[in-house]
């Protein structure tokens, strides 16, 4: 059985800071998970305008796979390295490198240059998401924690709703350059009040506790196979070697890092979870709802844009009802599945509404009007809103107490890389549907848009189903509260030290 986290900070002895700095803390903490939220999504609605000032549309799912692939990638290690040295430096680290890279994606001349960027981007944005709702335990004490954890998801969720129809003001109003430009005074104020407020933990883990071998092959193993998937999307043919040959390897490598991660002390992923009924089915509704959400928030805009004719800002309004109903269901979802013991048909009936949402979309066209757009991405907004704190939920019930962090933190993984194979995958859809004509927007005649988009969201609904099917075969177990994981025997608590 895999151990406890080495090194792991007992937050519990951190003194409550004064009111005075938890409140400036809280503001940090806060713009910094706002701006990193906003950034998943907000960039949608200026994509298209990128796309016609840039050119490139073979690459247009590429700007969402690198910041999703380097995000998620970095996760694990960079929380494994905030237990060992403290959350603060990588929060900061996280921060200071996400303003560079802000400034820098503004400034590309190619949409070659914008991706590698925005994989720059995604990697300090995943250092500050395996930071900032740890950091919290360096602010908080135990009885303050809780509910303040519940506001960074009602931010997370807030700044979603927000993402959209900002990146379409914000392109309309400006240019899309601003998108990434606007971050910068905002990532300043965050940086000064993380400086100035959070306290510095220290903890009593060495280097040597980092799975390294297990990071690299994870890394190995996923940048092939999504290289393999650009090029699908870029006109190969799906069995050419150009796209055959990096997803065989790449899945070669994945299976030496599952021989890595068996043999490691501390795993980035412990396989040894998929044997439990609960976590293997869960890993998987994480996954395919995700799909459901970001083949949805990166394709949409396009069908809104370049079919039905509308602008980048009424386009993101457009985009509202998906994430509004993401901020809105799951605090109601997760009371249900309290009062439900029989809960495996809440994942049933939202992986339906998914799916119906999505075969909806692959019905629209250029005469098809807003509102069986809107329509279908309120069903697609409920049914995640259902799945995602069903997934966190059941996992943390049926984990042992030993495992309760890297099950709960393997779910957010899981949920994470569905979003750059989701994007990947249905890009390669979409440019083997367009063929030659790939180019600009303007470039491709409204017919053929619409019915590439229509297979694109076809396939989703295909894809999506896959989580149907996997839901079926859940075994309930009553839910639990998380138990307190308690200090480790034969450590001494991590004390705070002045930054």
């Amino acid at each position: 059985m895999t151990s406890p986290q080495a090194g792991a900070l007992d937050s519990g002895a951190v003194p409550e800071l004064p009111a005075r700095l938890r409140l400036i803390a809280t503001i940090g903490v806060v713009l910094s998970l706002a701006l990193t939220s906003i950034d998943v999504s907000v960039v949608s609605t200026a994509m298209p305008k990128i796309v016609d000032d840039l050119g490139g549309l073979s690459l247009y799912a590429w700007v969402g796979v690198s910041y999703g692939v380097a995000s998620a990638v970095i996760v694990p290690i960079a929380g494994k390295l905030g237990d060992m040295f403290g959350r603060k430096p990588f929060l900061l680290v996280g921060l200071v490198g996400f303003m560079i890279t802000s400034w820098l994606c503004g400034a590309a001349s190619s949409m070659t240059e914008l991706v590698i960027l925005r994989g720059a981007q995604g990697l300090f944005a995943g250092i500050q998401m395996a930071s900032i709702f740890t950091v919290v335990a360096d602010i908080f004490t135990a009885e303050r924690r809780t509910q303040m954890q519940g506001i960074l998801f009602s931010v997370a969720g807030l700044s979603m709703v927000i993402g959209p129809p900002l990146g379409g003001l914000i392109t309309d109003q400006w240019g899309w350059r601003w998108v990434f430009y606007i971050n910068v005074p905002i990532l300043v104020l965050a940086i000064a009040a993380i400086l100035v407020a959070v306290p510095l933990v220290r903890a009593t883990a060495k280097w040597r506790d980092i799975d390294y071998l297990g990071a690299l092959t994870l890394i190995a193993g996923l940048v092939p196979i999504l290289i393999g998937l650009a090029l699908a999307g870029d006109g190969h043919a799906w069995g050419s070697p150009e796209v055959i040959v990096p997803i065989v390897a790449g899945v070669v490598v994945l299976v030496l890092f599952f021989l890595v991660e068996r043999r490691a002390a501390h795993p980035i992923v412990p396989f040894g979870l998929l044997r439990t009924n609960q976590f293997a089915v869960m890993a998987m509704v994480a996954f395919f709802s995700a799909f459901a959400m970001m083949g949805t928030v990166f394709y949409v805009p396009l069908l809104y844009q370049g079919v039905q004719g509308v602008s980048a800002a009424f386009s993101g309004s457009l985009v509202i009802p998906l994430t509004l109903a993401l901020a809105i269901v799951p605090p109601f979802a997760g009371k249900a599945l309290t009062m439900i013991a029989r809960y495996r048909i809440l994942a049933v009936i939202a992986f339906a509404l998914m799916v119906a949402g999505l075969l909806m979309l692959s019905r629209v066209g250029a005469d098809s009007g807003s509102g069986m757009t809107i329509v279908a991405m309120i069903l697609i907004g409920v049914g995640i809103g259902i799945t995602f704190p069903m997934a966190t939920s059941v996992v943390q019930s049926a984990a042992p107490p030993e495992l309760m962090g890297v099950a709960t933190s393997q779910v957010q993984f899981w949920r994470m890389m569905a979003g750059p194979v989701g994007v990947a995958t249905l890009g390669a859809v979409l440019s083997g549907a367009l063929g030659s004509v790939m180019g600009s927007t303007a470039a491709v005649p409204t017919a053929d848009l619409a019915d590439a988009l229509h297979r694109v969201f076809l396939v989703a609904a295909i894809v999506v189903a896959l989580g149907l099917v996997a839901s079926l075969f859940l075994k309930e177990v009553p839910l639990r509260a998380m138990p307190s994981m308690g200090r480790r025997k034969g450590k001494e608590p991590a004390q705070p030290s002045k930054a």
